[in-house]
């Protein structure tokens, strides 16, 4: 099954936003077997839409359709769609009495007609009901293609796929199996990597697909297949995951079909029983604010601190002031101190601290830009490691944040789970 994901908005192509639903969709559909052919972004122009519906019509099994929902005049998408499959508009008395009851309980203001025409859908639709918004989702057909249209807010579309449209997309009994498996690596680039396995990526059967997947600071490694039968696929995959162990697993440090770097950190600290503490200060907070968009971190994390001035690094974390004078502020000794006094402020088993020079000028330090320190304390030992991550400032700070999570996970993999 071939899939065509639409985007409407204006904003989205002057770049006042980012279309995030494209990639979660392709990510969701991917997952099920059906093969994103084109991702397309057009403005709110009812000839433009009409054209882009015409040419994925002509190349997909199933055309989703984002944005334009909205009650104002901009939004065109419900009257083009009307157009496009020679249909009108009809009061859908469920979708109104679900946008009454949106506005008794959350809304203040009372509803206008405006609002009401938020109920108003084609004929032909078959309407999926959006538990989070006032526009609904509606499922339409023509010659043997599937048309859904949905709201642009993210988590309302989200809402509608995972609910509505992809348990029916997966009742179709023609759709292969696919089977991913990624592998997470750290510490070598993908040229190195590639190097290293060159022998094994050539000798991959032709259905297994190799993917390099860079970050800063990490590269993933993505086998895929797909087939009619799931255990045979599964074992194939299995086993060349097994010989790219043999040659790599000094770098690999873990695996990442669902779970990030930092899922991984977060489930190893629950699974362990450990607690956490940060104090950031290249970081600027960056590391606590992944921790915290982990569902349950609070089982684990403790706290954070932003000491991103010198002086806050004494006067919040006590830090001496003549460690810092005699070592300067980025240093191995400062940072080490840092992650030492995090731990015994917020009486955490773990703690993890950051200081350096992200750029472009040297501020408070003489160290070269690029220069970070960065120190972890555990109730055994406490030590800073030194790291060069190069001269472009935002580079350097989320290099600094991925290389935290990779040490947090090589300290808590030391240890058995209780």
């Amino acid at each position: 099954m071939k899939a065509t994901i639409i985007t409407i908005g204006d904003e989205i192509l002057i770049g006042q936003i980012v279309d995030t639903n494209s990639a979660w969709m392709a990510q969701e559909l991917n997952k099920i077997g059906v093969h994103v052919f084109e991702i397309i972004t057009i403005n709110d122009d009812k000839d433009h839409i009409l054209s882009a519906f015409a040419k994925a019509e002509s190349q997909s099994d199933i055309v989703l359709v984002t944005g334009g929902l909205g009650p104002t005049k901009d939004d065109v998408t419900k009257a083009t769609i009307c157009e496009y499959f020679d249909d009108e508009l009809v009061l859908d008395e469920q979708v109104l009495e679900h946008v009454t009851q949106l506005f008794a309980k959350y809304v203040k203001d009372p509803m206008v007609d405006m609002n009401k025409a938020q109920a108003l859908v084609p004929s032909k639709a078959e309407v999926i009901k959006n538990n989070y918004g006032t526009a609904p989702g509606m499922w339409l057909e023509r010659n043997d293609v599937i048309f859904v249209s949905m709201p642009g807010v993210p988590f309302e579309m989200k809402e509608i796929m995972t609910n509505g449209v992809i348990p029916r997309i997966l009742e179709n009994p023609d759709l292969p199996f696919i089977h991913h498996r990624t592998i997470l690596t750290a510490g070598q680039g993908e040229s190195t990597i590639a190097t290293r396995i060159e022998e094994w990526e050539n000798a991959l059967p032709e259905h297994i697909k190799l993917a390099y997947l860079p970050s800063l600071g990490t590269v993933r490694l993505r086998l895929s297949t797909f087939g009619t039968d799931k255990t045979i696929v599964e074992k194939e995959v299995d086993d060349q995951i097994k010989q790219l162990y043999s040659l790599i697993a000094d770098i690999i440090v873990g695996e990442s079909n669902n779970e990030s770097l930092v899922d991984q950190v977060s489930r190893l600290f629950k699974e362990q029983n450990k607690t956490l503490a940060t104090a950031e200060s290249c970081t600027g907070g960056k590391i606590a604010n992944l921790i915290t968009e982990i569902p349950g971190a609070s089982a684990f994390f403790k706290g954070s601190t932003i000491t991103y001035a010198t002086q806050s690094k004494i006067d919040i974390l006590g830090v001496e002031e003549s460690l810092i004078k005699t070592n300067s502020v980025v240093s191995e000794q400062v940072a080490e101190a840092m992650a030492v006094a995090a731990k015994k402020k917020f009486k955490s088993d773990y703690a993890i601290a950051t200081t350096g020079n992200a750029g472009p000028s040297k501020g408070d330090s003489d160290a070269a830009v690029g220069t970070v320190f960065i120190g972890i304390a555990t109730d055994s030992e406490s030590f800073a490691i030194k790291f060069m991550m190069g001269n472009h400032r935002e580079r350097v700070i989320q290099k600094t944040v991925n290389k935290s999570f990779e040490l947090l996970q090589k300290e808590l993999l030391k240890k058995p789970a209780n």
